[in-house]
């Protein structure tokens, strides 16, 4: 099935998906209360809508204006959300993981009029730079338990209050209001995270995200039968387009997972039949399968390892269209004893993953293929709204990121950088008209700064960021991601930056698996006081050594590295070292350990 009603703008969807289904008592939310699911039915949402937009009209928001929602993922996201799109104003989804000093500089950009946060800890942070920010006038607190003195705050559930009573006086005729909204209004301004530099706000329209949910939804299906369970931020566009927006188009049931860490239980209790993902999940989720197969009895290992290799040929044999009877036959056992448990790990109705953000390294994409749980990679940006390409079902080839969707027009420029063309193209950058020229052409391409590739079938792969490429004191141009994901590959090896640009040889910033090598030293008998004595010894050294070595053998020697250092502390969001989608932020990771880098380029005497 596709889209449940035809719209044109987002509150338009709303509304006529709630009337469509207001007698339903299937839920269109579900949530974590005392540590139990709860249920939000169409009609309860749309009423808890309408009252909050009455209520925000009250305090004084108008068409234009802008909303900042500094939240996690819950039910009062989506009627932030839509409730301030209805009224015509804007919303500035800011991440959670935001510093006050962060809040201020978006506040400040985007004159935010109205900001809506999630509890105390997010109140305390605005309130800490709110005199340094003369647009805002008023705080919405989501939770109910917040403490202050500051008149210009009010609880969320008060707003939700205020609206059901001018509601009484004169009913809100949502479908009336909703009307007004064209389709070249702008929905949202996304201050892009980012790897180097201050954010830019991306401007999106009704128009822009609109058409890549009806482009998306035709390749990747998606009806009322579905279950979806959220843990992307609702911030980042890739979450909000494909894991609320589109499956709200579609009838489809969302969860929120409590938190990032719970996800694995909230699968066990939601069941998803599909979920929006990042690669790096996909990377730990394997580890842990491998690491507990590993540390099973040697008859478990070969069971293991003999069903995968059957789920290889299996998957390779259903390709070119002919699976032999004998390989049915072993498929079927090797489903019994191995891949059902599995897949149960996910709830037992997952019908596959939909990955964005970053690059999924083809060789997860085939083991998770294996197992009998398929991994659709897309490709897109926030300034695409963001999907530009995707792989399907019917049509997949893991190492690319697919074929562009509907209404999307790429092509390769001659440096190879990847350009594109359609209605998913963002506005503009917000105040900033230079920043908006330097990327859309006077043609209208847009020019992502990734640099790729397309295949014989048509399918596009992405080399890396035209920024992030290296070159060499020798000359030499270097790709680090492939190399990245190459050396990540090792079980003891967890996250690792390269460093290269302009230097004479690769090195690395490597933080280990603490698991596996803990592990590891306790197999080698290696005696230890602490983490960090374990971290510098020579045993560990030259265990790291050996696989970097052997992961890069069939690598040119100007992309081997020759030095690495490891670090004591994982990279992190809250440290500023990651993006909310995982990606390492090199221009920051690289000062905060430039003493430690420079070490490894240092001419021992």
């Amino acid at each position: 099935m596709s889209i449940q009603v035809q719209f044109s703008t987002i509150p338009e969807m709303f509304e006529k998906i709630t009337s469509k289904f207001s007698g339903d008592t299937r839920p269109v939310l579900m949530y974590k209360v005392e540590k139990k699911y709860q249920n939000i039915s169409y009609k309860e949402l749309r009423e808890k809508i309408e009252y909050f937009i009455l209520g925000l009209s009250q305090i004084g928001l108008n068409k234009n204006n802008t909303v900042a929602i500094i939240s996690e993922n819950r039910p009062e996201w989506v009627i932030a959300d839509i409730a301030t799109l209805s009224l015509g104003a804007v919303d500035v989804p800011i991440y959670p993981t935001s510093t006050p000093e962060q809040i201020a500089y978006i506040f400040n950009n985007a004159e935010v009029k109205i900001a809506i946060v999630s509890n105390q800890f997010q109140l305390n942070k605005v309130l800490s730079v709110s005199k340094k920010i003369k647009s805002l006038k008023q705080i919405i607190v989501m939770n109910q338990n917040f403490q202050t003195n500051n008149s210009s705050v009010v609880g969320f559930n008060e707003i939700i209050l205020r609206g059901e009573k001018l509601n009484q006086k004169k009913k809100l005729n949502l479908k009336t209001l909703t009307s007004k909204i064209k389709p070249s209004d702008v929905v949202t301004i996304i201050y892009t995270s980012g790897t180097t530099g201050k954010p830019k706000g991306v401007v999106l329209t009704n128009n822009n995200i609109v058409s890549n949910i009806k482009s998306s939804i035709k390749v990747i299906p998606m009806s009322e039968s579905d279950t979806l369970l959220s843990f992307l931020p609702l911030c980042h566009i890739f979450e909000r387009m494909g894991g609320y927006y589109t499956a709200f188009a579609c009838g489809a049931t969302i969860a929120y997972a409590e938190t990032v860490e719970t996800v694995a239980s909230n699968l066990l209790e939601i069941k998803p039949t599909k979920m929006t993902s990042v690669p790096r999940m996909f990377e730990r989720l394997q580890s842990k399968i491998i690491k507990q197969v590993d540390s099973g009895t040697k008859l478990k290992k070969n069971i293991f390892y003999w069903a995968l290799s059957i789920g290889n040929k299996f998957a390779h044999a259903k390709k070119r269209g002919f699976v032999n009877p004998i390989l049915n036959f072993q498929h079927s056992i090797a489903n019994k004893l191995v891949f059902k448990k599995l897949q149960n790990v996910f709830g037992g109705r997952l019908q596959f993953f939909i990955s964005g953000g970053a690059a999924l390294p083809q060789s997860i994409g085939e083991f998770f293929e294996a197992i009998g749980i398929k991994i659709l990679e897309g490709y897109g940006l926030s300034e695409t709204s963001p999907v530009l390409s995707i792989n399907t079902l019917d049509d997949y080839k893991f190492g690319t990121v697919g074929k562009p969707i509907e209404n999307v027009t790429i092509r390769i420029a001659e440096d190879g950088e990847i350009l594109a063309k359609g209605p998913n193209i963002m506005k503009c950058y917000y105040k900033n008209p230079k920043a908006t020229n330097e990327v859309i052409d006077k043609n209208g391409w847009f020019h992502t700064g990734d640099i790729g590739s397309f295949d014989e079938q048509g399918h596009l792969k992405i080399t890396d960021r035209k920024k992030h490429l290296f070159v060499s004191s020798g000359g030499k141009n270097i790709a680090p991601q492939p190399i990245e994901n190459k050396l990540l590959k090792s079980k003891f090896i967890d996250q690792l930056m390269l460093i290269g640009d302009a230097r004479m040889y690769l090195t690395a910033l490597i933080v280990t698996q603490l698991e596996s090598v803990l592990q590891y030293a306790k197999d080698k008998n290696i005696v230890f006081r602490d983490q960090k004595e374990l971290l510098t010894s020579q045993e560990i050294h030259d265990l790291i050594k050996d696989e970097v070595g052997e992961l890069q053998k069939d690598l040119s020697s100007y992309e081997q590295v020759r030095k690495f250092v490891l670090l004591h502390k994982p990279f992190s969001i809250e440290d500023g070292e990651l993006t909310p989608t995982l990606k390492i932020k090199r221009k920051i990771v690289e000062e905060k350990y430039k003493k430690l880098i420079e070490s490894m380029y240092q001419i021992k005497k």
